[in-house]
C-alpha cells in the first residue's frame, strides 16, 4: 500500500478534504540554539477516501520523528482534563466492576495522568508510551509501570506472553495518531481479554466539520474519525462498538466502548442513533467533505484582519497556550512575532522554547502581567473557560480575550 492509499481500505486517495500548505511538526518546539538552523516543513494536505470516507493525512513526519525524541506534550497540566479522567475512572470502575484482580492497560499513557486514578483505587495498571522522556515522568513521579514502545501487534503479543492481558484497555486521543491503523487495532484484539472492554476517545469528525475545527489537523493526527469509519476498521478485526458517549472534551469527542465480537456486552441503542445523526449530517456523502475547505478560508481572513488591525492601532497581542492546534492555526495563517509578540503556557517543559514555524517565544503565564498586552489570543479554545478563569486578572488593565474558532470573537 502506498502513502496515497487509504489506510483502512487501501483505495487510492483522489479527493482533497483540506490543503493547509506546509507546516512544521506541531509539537516540535524549538530551543534558542535551533533558531539559526533550518526547520523542516511537511505538506499538510488532508484527503478523504471515496469508499470508506476516512479523512486522513498521508504519513509525512514519521511517528519516530514525532514521538521518539523530546516530546513536550504532558497531559497533566490541564485541571479540567484531569477532572475528566478521574470521573472516567470512577465510572469504569463501577460499571465494569474493576478491582484488585483486574488489569488496566493504557495505550499512549503519557505522564500517568489517567492511570494514577486507577492505581489509587487499587486496580493494577500498565502504561504503554513511546516517548521515553514522558514515560520517565510517569514512572518516577507517579509510580506507574510503563513500557516504552509503540503499540501494535508485536507489542501486544509480547505483553500477552508476559501475562499482561487486559480486562480494560484505554486509548485517549491516540487512535488518530496511528499511521498503521490495522496493526494498532490487531494489537488491541490480541491483548484484550475475551470479556474485556476497550474505550477510545477521539475528536469527533462531525464536530470538527460543523464547527470548522481545522486547527486540530496536524501531522501527528493521521486520521480524523467518525463513528462510521471507526466501526469499519474495528469490525475488520472482529471488534464491536457496543456503546458510545458524546463528550465536550477537545471541542467535541466520542468515547467508544469496544469489545470482542462475541463478548457478552449488549449493544446500546446510542450506537445506531449516532450513526443516523452522522448520516443526516452528510458524513456518508462524499460531497459534504469536498465543500469543507471554503469554510476554513473565512476563519483565516477574519483572524488576519483582526491581528493586522491591532498592530496598525499600536495594540499588543499575546497568545495563551503553546498548543499543537495553535501551531496549525498560526502557521496556516502566516502569523509571526510581528503580529503575536509572545505566547505563555503553564507547562514548564515548553517555557523557554519557541513555537515551531512561527518562532514565537514561550514564557510562563506570569509574563502576561509583566507585559500587559491588549489582547490575549486563546489558542487551545477547547479550554476556553478554564483559561479565562485562570487569567481573569488581565481585565484589570483592559486586556480582552480573543478566540478564532469556530468564529472570531473578542470579549472581556
Amino acid at each position: 500500500m502506498s502513502r496515497h492509499d487509504c489506510r483502512i481500505c487501501a483505495t487510492s486517495l483522489r479527493h482533497v478534504f483540506l490543503d493547509l500548505g506546509s507546516s512544521p511538526l506541531a509539537n516540535s518546539y524549538l530551543r534558542e540554539s535551533d533558531l539559526d538552523r533550518p526547520e523542516p516543513f511537511y505538506p499538510l494536505t488532508v484527503h478523504v477516501c471515496e469508499k470508506c470516507l476516512l479523512v486522513q493525512l498521508p504519513e509525512s513526519g514519521s511517528a519516530k520523528d514525532i514521538f521518539g525524541g523530546e516530546y513536550l506534550y504532558f497531559s497533566s497540566y490541564s485541571t479540567s482534563w484531569l477532572a475528566h479522567c478521574e470521573a472516567y475512572v470512577a465510572m469504569m470502575t463501577e460499571r465494569f466492576a474493576l478491582g484488585p484482580a483486574s488489569r488496566v492497560v493504557e495505550i499512549a499513557s503519557n505522564d500517568g495522568y489517567l492511570l494514577q486514578y486507577f492505581k489509587k483505587r487499587g486496580v493494577p495498571v500498565l502504561g504503554v508510551e513511546p516517548a521515553a522522556n514522558v514515560a520517565k515522568v510517569a514512572v518516577e513521579t507517579r509510580g506507574i509501570p510503563t513500557v516504552v514502545r509503540f503499540f501494535g501487534e508485536a507489542t501486544a503479543r509480547d505483553l500477552a506472553a508476559d501475562g499482561q492481558s487486559a480486562d480494560c484497555m484505554v486509548a485517549n486521543n491516540v487512535f488518530a495518531h496511528v499511521p498503521n491503523i490495522h496493526d494498532f487495532v490487531e494489537g488491541i484484539r490480541l491483548l484484550l481479554k475475551p470479556a474485556g472492554v476497550m474505550t477510545f476517545e477521539f475528536p469527533h469528525l462531525m464536530r470538527l466539520m460543523s464547527e470548522v475545527q481545522f486547527d486540530t489537523i496536524y501531522h501527528e493526527h493521521y486520521s480524523y474519525l467518525s463513528l462510521h469509519a471507526a466501526r469499519r476498521v474495528l469490525a475488520d478485526h472482529a471488534l464491536r462498538v457496543f456503546d458510545v458517549e458524546e463528550l465536550p472534551t477537545h471541542g467535541g469527542s466520542l468515547r467508544l466502548f469496544v469489545c470482542h465480537e462475541g463478548a457478552p456486552h449488549a449493544t446500546s441503542a446510542r450506537v445506531a442513533a449516532l450513526e443516523t445523526r452522522e448520516r443526516d449530517a452528510g458524513l456518508h456523502d462524499l460531497a459534504t467533505y469536498l465543500g469543507f475547505a471554503k469554510r476554513v478560508d473565512a476563519i483565516k481572513f477574519d483572524l488576519l484582519e483582526f491581528l493586522i488591525g491591532a498592530r496598525r492601532s499600536g495594540k499588543v497581542v499575546a497568545a495563551y497556550g503553546a498548543a499543537a492546534k495553535g501551531n496549525t492555526l498560526l502557521n496556516y495563517c502566516g502569523v509571526r512575532g510581528d503580529l503575536v509578540r509572545f505566547a505563555v503556557d503553564r507547562s514548564p517543559h515548553k517555557q523557554g522554547h519557541f513555537l515551531p514555524g512561527t518562532r514565537i517565544p514561550i514564557h510562563a503565564p506570569d509574563r502576561v502581567a509583566e507585559e500587559r498586552p491588549d489582547y490575549l489570543l486563546v489558542l487551545p479554545w477547547n479550554l476556553r473557560d478554564e483559561i479565562v478563569e485562570q487569567m481573569a486578572h488581565v481585565r484589570a488593565w483592559g486586556c480582552k480575550f480573543v478566540v478564532a474558532i469556530p468564529r472570531l470573537e473578542v470579549f472581556a
